[in-house]
């Protein structure tokens, strides 16, 4: 068993984000004796609304990009770990647009690694299922560390592209780093551009909500505190140099939750309509984490998905104005995209 690390001053990247805002509040409530530093660009996925609450004295925000080698060097001597979420992670953005996901996670990720090798720091690195490909829907098999990469989408070809220079800077220069390719996040505080929010905030909004092709695409859904326990748990107990899949057994096709959401919400489950396929969309993710629960102990508590479900609804009904500002531009962009 590897020695615990305790980190004391942490680097959250992208931690005004969705899924990284929810790991900085699971440490500050849950680890009193570690201090975080978000460092966050800001992009439209960012959100300092999603930081509120949080003490004064047990976070610092630096609006900054991770690009940026220089703004690097302040900050990253004075930290004893960063955990890496900032990325560009919208599929459809990415096909529309797949610069800025080069720019962020492969040049990004290239940052920060100079600077962890610069100043001997520990460095995790958070990833998608997204760059094993997908699955059959009639294929028993689940990803698991040993799967092959193959990347359908701009998105994931970059994040895949990223992991492989945590891999080749570990193994070159010694780096002290982790690995985590999660599956599908869900919970408060998602931008409503993403398949969960976007259908609750669509229903809220009287909108009739879409799906993409047959909406049999099955996707390995996790509740955001889940994933976060997760990295916790790998950032201070795992293997240097080790990946991690973290998952939840949480299958489930697109067209089920959409019924779900819609019966949940009080409308009739067929109050949906189908559009346009995503080119090159994914038909099957599914992760198998028996590494992380067998060598590390990790348990996810969220197992009910419905009741998690519930839950990140009544969020979204008393947030609205959290969601409302940007849900009028990010249907203006789907609409401009066919979708």
């Amino acid at each position: 068993m590897t020695e615990a690390f305790s980190p004391k001053n942490i680097i959250v990247t992208g931690g005004a984000g969705f899924i990284g805002s929810n790991f900085v509040h699971y440490v500050v409530d849950n680890h009193p004796d570690t201090h975080v530093t978000v460092l966050d660009a800001l992009t439209y996925a960012g959100n300092l609304d999603n930081l509120q609450g949080i003490p004064d004295d047990r976070l610092t925000f630096v609006h900054g990009n991770i690009c940026d080698a220089e703004l690097l060097d302040e900050l990253v001597p004075q930290h004893d770990a960063i955990v890496h979420y900032a990325a560009e992670s919208h599929n459809d953005n990415s096909i529309a647009d797949p610069e800025p996901f080069l720019r962020t996670n492969v040049e990004g990720t290239f940052r920060l690694l100079e600077a962890v090798r610069k100043y001997g720091v520990r460095y995790h690195h958070i990833s998608t299922d997204e760059v094993y490909g997908d699955l059959a829907l009639d294929d028993p098999a689940r990803f698991t560390e040993d799967t092959p990469y193959h990347p359908s989408s701009p998105y994931s070809s970059t994040k895949a592209s990223s992991d492989l220079l945590v891999r080749a800077w570990t193994r070159t220069y010694g780096l002290k780093t982790t690995i985590s390719n999660c599956s599908n996040n869900y919970g408060p505080y998602q931008h409503v551009e993403k398949f969960i929010p976007r259908q609750i905030t669509n229903i809220l909004s009287g909108i009739r909500p879409k799906l993409y092709g047959d909406g049999l695409n099955v996707r390995d859904w996790i509740h955001t505190d889940d994933h976060s326990s997760a990295v916790w748990t790998i950032l201070t107990k795992g293997r240097v140099g080790e990946t991690y899949l973290i998952g939840a057994d949480g299958e489930k096709n697109n067209l089920d939750v959409l019924k779900l959401i819609l019966t949940r919400m009080g409308k009739d489950e067929d109050a949906f309509d189908h559009v346009k396929d995503r080119p090159g969309h994914d038909r099957r993710y599914a992760i198998d984490s028996t590494k992380l629960r067998t060598e590390l102990g990790w348990r996810p508590e969220h197992t009910n998905f419905e009741s998690g479900l519930d839950k990140t609804i009544e969020w979204y009904a008393q947030h609205q104005d959290w969601w409302e500002r940007t849900k009028a531009a990010t249907e203006a962009r789907y609409k401009s995209q066919g979708q």
